[in-house]
């Protein structure tokens, strides 16, 4: 079981989002690439950062399924935006996405950068992941 926290001696995470993950071992690790914001028939889902973070978060879900994970093995979230501008959009969809996923509030880790661009301008946001599946 992948153990997440938030020790003393440190300020607690300014969002949802825990300090620490350790993967104890007989773990295979799954590195997701980054997700922007597109249905599986490559369309973006809006031009704003909410609808596109809720649509990256939808890949992650589906890839983690393909691998035979589950959500409760992801270790950590790596966010970029493409502007300030984009963060309220980006925190209320990563909200939903936590508030669903992690009804007990244990969070994955999570960074999140603003970047001067994406891969394309219509991008608002990526997110990579890590996750950490029971070895067979």
């Amino acid at each position: 079981m992948i153990k997440r926290w938030n020790p003393e001696g440190v300020a607690p995470p300014i969002g949802r989002y825990s300090h620490l993950a350790r993967v104890p071992a007989g773990h295979e690790y799954l590195i997701i690439s980054g997700q922007v914001g597109t249905s599986p028939n490559g369309e973006l889902a809006g031009p704003d950062a909410e609808s596109q973070t809720r649509a990256a978060l939808t890949n992650i879900e589906n890839l983690l399924k393909a691998a035979g994970a589950e959500l409760k093995h992801l270790v950590k979230l790596f966010a970029m935006l493409s502007s300030t501008d984009r963060l309220a959009g980006y925190r209320k969809a990563l909200q939903e996405a936590l508030t669903r996923w992690y009804p007990n509030e244990d969070w994955p880790t999570h960074s999140l950068i603003v970047v001067a661009a994406l891969a394309t301008p219509e991008l608002a946001v990526e997110v990579e992941a890590t996750a950490a599946i029971p070895a067979h």
